[in-house]
């Protein structure tokens, strides 16, 4: 089984490519405007604010480069979740939008997976110039295509203030939620952030249909992870939501038991060429992209039949003297698994393919005894089955 190569369409980026007004900007002075938001974005995480993107510099930086990273990380959790096939209207939320990142990857999915339904597509965020650029970016995404069954309606509305509430419930229920990069910008300065944002999803999910799926996704960094698992909990604690994915149970995480630990998801992706020339210019490595995500639904759906020898990959297969091991996830919690290289086998041959976010099936796990204790980590024997059910 493949796993999945991430891309975004040519026809994306030359929507971009024609809405910005950056021709005259030199190119050291968008490299630097690159490698600003970078350091924004990941080391220097106190002094973010969404107003950045008032910065003409800033804003075309975000949107040439950052932008149709963003995308293809949404794109990827559109295939992976459950579409109702049958239904007129495809209705999406995007919630604190930006320039419509998650509006645009919908309307870009949706045209090139020839859905029948229409499509209808709320923005809602707080800085006005965002939301002329999403209305920018849709419409030029529509004349290029010449779609007519698609609409966008933007709001300008603060998320930490409920009368963003009262402005779009009239265009409930939504078949689809996106809360993308945007929740842990939120309530940063409260008391309780974790519940403050739990009460901001919890009252969004409100909106959702009941077949309808909520996804967040956060940066794949430690803090911004770790918070948005501490939400998840404290969802599944009040039964306000299931997991489709990547989990598969409702307990509490296990990732957040070690205060080092958090989980996040790398998935390949095949770099437009205009995202490499700034990578080598910048000096980053774009080939794959980092996130960390929930998929939430209320009708108990998972993305496969929830078993106790089923898990979700969640590290790299990490090389060792004579041997291999990954951490795993699932209703047991999250055990270390090994395989020694003389072990290797017909039956086990899958484990060296095992990646980061694979969903795979373990058809007998040993804990090896040494001086009276019980190992914790887990051994693949032999004649052990291994599987990968999906790659991602």
């Amino acid at each position: 089984m493949q796993r999945h190569n991430a891309t975004v369409s040519s026809l994306l980026l030359q929507v971009i490519e024609e809405i910005l007004s950056v021709k005259a900007m030199s190119d050291a002075r968008f490299v630097q405007a690159v490698a600003g938001l970078s350091r924004l974005f990941t080391r220097e995480r106190d002094a973010i604010s969404r107003a950045y993107l008032d910065d003409p510099i800033l804003a075309a930086a975000y949107l040439r480069y950052f932008l149709p990273v963003n995308l293809s990380k949404i794109q990827i959790l559109l295939d992976e979740m459950p579409v109702p096939e049958d239904s007129r209207r495809f209705s999406v939320l995007d919630l604190g939008s930006g320039p419509g990142t998650g509006a645009l990857a919908v309307l870009d999915w949706w045209y090139r997976r020839r859905f029948s339904s229409a499509l209808s597509v709320v923005a809602l965020d707080n800085v006005p110039e965002t939301i002329r650029q999403a209305n920018q970016l849709w419409n030029g995404y529509c004349r290029a295509t010449r779609i007519t069954q698609a609409r966008l309606y933007t709001y300008e509305g603060d998320l930490e203030r409920r009368t963003w509430l009262a402005q779009i419930r009239g265009k409930a229920p939504f078949d689809l939620i996106i809360l993308a990069n945007c929740l842990n910008e939120l309530y940063v300065g409260s008391k309780d952030p974790i519940e403050t944002r739990t009460r901001l999803v919890a009252e969004a999910f409100m909106l959702l249909a009941t077949h309808g799926t909520m996804m967040i996704v956060e940066p794949a960094l430690r803090d911004t992870s770790r918070a948005m698992l501490q939400v998840r909990d404290r969802l599944l604690q009040e039964r306000i939501c299931t997991v489709f994915s990547p989990c598969f149970h409702e307990n509490s995480c296990p990732a957040l038991i070690n205060p080092h630990d958090w989980c996040h998801e790398e998935r390949t992706w095949k770099t437009p060429e205009s995202i490499q020339r700034m990578d080598k210019e910048v000096g980053f490595i774009k080939d794959a992209l980092k996130f960390s995500y929930l998929l939430l639904r209320k009708d108990g759906k998972t993305i496969v039949e929830r078993r106790p020898d089923v898990y979700r990959v969640v590290s790299e297969l990490r090389e060792m003297k004579g041997e291999k091991r990954a951490w795993l996830c699932n209703e047991t919690g999250r055990p270390e698994v090994g395989r020694q290289d003389r072990l290797a086998s017909p039956q086990n041959e899958a484990f060296s393919q095992w990646h980061r976010g694979a969903i795979v099936q373990i058809e007998r796990i040993v804990h090896k005894e040494r001086h009276g204790k019980v190992s914790a980590l887990g051994r693949i024997e032999q004649s052990s089955g291994v599987k990968i059910i999906r790659p991602v």
